[in-house]
């Protein structure tokens, strides 16, 4: 099993996207570094304002430093609706004058107006503790104020969601500016990938290499060189073509000429059957020549540009090419009626002759003497058909399968045939973004043949 092509828009989006995996946890932590100590800060500062508060009630009486405060105060010190909120004040010597003597008993003994932040443990419970040293007189008086995490933990639960929100967005917009720029690159490639899909071999133009970056416009230019030889190669096909329809029609047309010229003279009863069987190949060598070229050349025009179709009336067509099928016709007894409605087709007219052409001649060659033969045209929306029917012996379904098969005759066909008219109605109808398709006649019996042609814009 082959191993899959590796992908130009997966391989740059890995490269892209990849490093996000490593930045985008490193964004996160920067952001909640960044935002998380300011929050910190806040909440440190209103610790702040209880000590300094406390330090504003400290009085000095008789050389004694005393704390006069009221029950009310020391609540509304203490109020909080998060986290409990404990504080303590002591004198000179350490002595408590009011609060809890557990948190007094973690005073860092700071010189006077220091301050200082830090964890530890109350009753059990961690909090954050500020301490400072208090100016009482001549002396300092440390006072403590801590406070429960709850506040705290959910600022930093908080900074840590937004900066995981604002790093994932962040990421989001990276993946999708990636996804954007990257298929904004890729675009031009995948144009010209859709216009090579698209081209068949009626279109040899040179690709567009301005809308390619230059990373890859060298590729374009070797592709642009290869429809260029591809181009050569047609010309010289074409004039092959040319010079070996001259070579081949002319010793043709004499040998057919003559065949039939000696058939009309006097000649040995016993040379009859063998000059019959000579006209009938010299007819048949020259009907397959002329299909034989006809094929080629349709395949030549396959890789000319279409910008020389013309619209064409497909009607109009049949009624100029209906003298050529009345003789065939009244030599087989056959009934050829025309049912033809206005019918624009965009398209090469000696490309469309040689269609019907092929189309009538199989069906009054098969159909066999005293057939019916109905050639219509007509438009159904945008779609233009073409149909040959007959009421003749028509085609099993075996046969039908191969018909358009180069050279493949029906079991059931009678006469001369080479097997390509078919093939060529299939070839130029495609060659005409249209198809050809067989039914059984409508009662039971015979062959028509559809040919389906996009209409012609108006």
């Amino acid at each position: 099993m082959a191993a899959e092509a590796p992908s130009l828009r997966r391989t740059l989006l890995v490269w892209l996207l990849a490093p996000l995996v490593v930045l985008v946890p490193l964004a996160t932590a920067l952001l909640y570094l960044l935002a998380v100590q300011p929050a910190m800060d806040s909440l440190d500062r209103a610790l702040t304002d209880t000590a300094v508060a406390l330090a504003q009630i400290l009085e000095e009486r008789d050389g004694q430093t005393a704390l006069p405060l009221s029950a009310q105060t020391a609540h509304a010190l203490r109020a909080d609706l998060v986290d409990e909120v404990v504080f303590a004040v002591g004198d000179a010597q350490g002595r408590l004058l009011g609060g809890e003597h557990a948190l007094l008993a973690q005073n860092p003994h700071l010189a006077r107006g220091a301050w200082r932040f830090f964890d530890g443990q109350l009753r059990g419970k961690a909090m954050r503790m500020v301490a400072h040293g208090a100016a009482c007189g001549a002396q300092t008086c440390p006072i403590l104020v801590a406070e429960s995490l709850g506040k705290r933990d959910a600022a930093a639960r908080a900074v840590a969601l937004a900066a995981a929100g604002v790093s994932l967005l962040l990421a989001l917009c990276l993946a999708l500016l990636a996804w954007l720029a990257v298929g904004r690159g890729l675009r031009p490639l995948q144009q010209a990938s859709q216009e090579l899909e698209r081209r068949s071999l009626q279109q040899l133009d040179p690709l567009p290499l301005q809308q390619l970056p230059r990373e890859v416009a060298f590729f374009g230019t070797a592709l642009n060189a290869l429809f260029g030889r591809l181009r050569q190669a047609v010309g010289a096909q074409r004039s092959f073509l040319d010079d070996a329809s001259h070579q081949l029609r002319t010793p043709l047309a004499v040998l057919l000429s003559e065949s039939a010229q000696v058939l009309e003279q006097p000649h040995p009863p016993e040379l009859h059957a063998r000059l019959q069987r000579l006209h009938a190949a010299a007819e048949r060598s020259a009907h397959l020549s002329h299909q034989l070229l006809t094929l080629a050349r349709a395949e030549g025009a396959a890789l000319e540009r279409r910008g020389q179709a013309a619209r064409i009336d497909l009607a109009r067509l049949v009624t100029e090419a209906a003298a050529d099928w009345v003789r065939p016709a009244l030599a087989a007894e056959q009934d050829l009626g025309f049912d033809l409605q206005p019918a624009m087709v965009q398209g090469e007219a000696w490309l469309l002759r040689e269609l019907l052409a092929n189309l009538v001649h199989n069906a009054q060659q098969h159909a066999g003497r005293g057939a019916q033969v109905t050639v219509r045209t007509r438009t159904e929306g945008d779609t233009v058909w073409l149909e040959v029917e007959d009421d003749g012996p028509g085609m099993d379904a075996a046969d039908q399968a191969r018909a358009w098969d180069r050279f493949h005759r029906g079991r059931s066909a009678t006469g001369p045939g080479t097997g390509l008219g078919l093939p060529i109605v299939q070839h130029i109808a495609q060659l005409h973004a249209g198809a050809a398709e067989l039914q059984t006649g409508p009662a039971g019996r015979g062959l028509c043949v559809r040919v389906r042609l996009p209409r012609a814009d108006r």
